[in-house]
């Protein structure tokens, strides 16, 4: 088993901060039941997450999004039309999305189809304080 350095995942990820935030969330995968593209080699998760990393077998712009967005895409996300592409953020869901489309929408003062997606997504006098 060769030694882990730091400087094997610089290479991929420059920022360290970000490093040990993707690698922190590919362990909790890992500890999830992911299967793992790496031997395990008797090191806990934390070090296959950085072996994964350095020897570039795991997806970085999905750690990304699931560290984000935290979950899985949801399964109406596709049944959506004019979502301005948020349908395919990990984490909205049907209404969400909706209500987030019509926000945007309003904003850059588009006409809006339906109105109450944008009632619910404005903020009230109430919610104001």
């Amino acid at each position: 088993m060769a030694r882990l350095t730091v400087e094997d995942c610089i290479d991929r990820i420059p920022n360290r901060f970000e490093l040990v935030m993707l690698a922190a969330q590919r362990a909790r995968e890992l500890g999830s039941g992911a299967p793992m593209t790496v031997d395990r080699d008797n090191d806990k998760n934390p070090v296959v997450a950085l072996r994964e990393i350095a020897d570039d077998t795991v997806e970085l712009d999905g750690l990304r999004r699931k560290l984000v967005y935290g979950g899985e895409p949801q399964q109406d996300d596709d049944d959506i039309e004019g979502d301005l592409g948020l349908g395919d953020e990990v984490g909205l869901s049907g209404d969400a999305v909706a209500a987030a489309a019509a926000a945007a929408l309003a904003g850059l003062g588009a006409e809006v189809v339906d109105e109450t997606a944008v009632e619910e997504a404005a903020p009230t006098d109430e919610n104001q304080a």
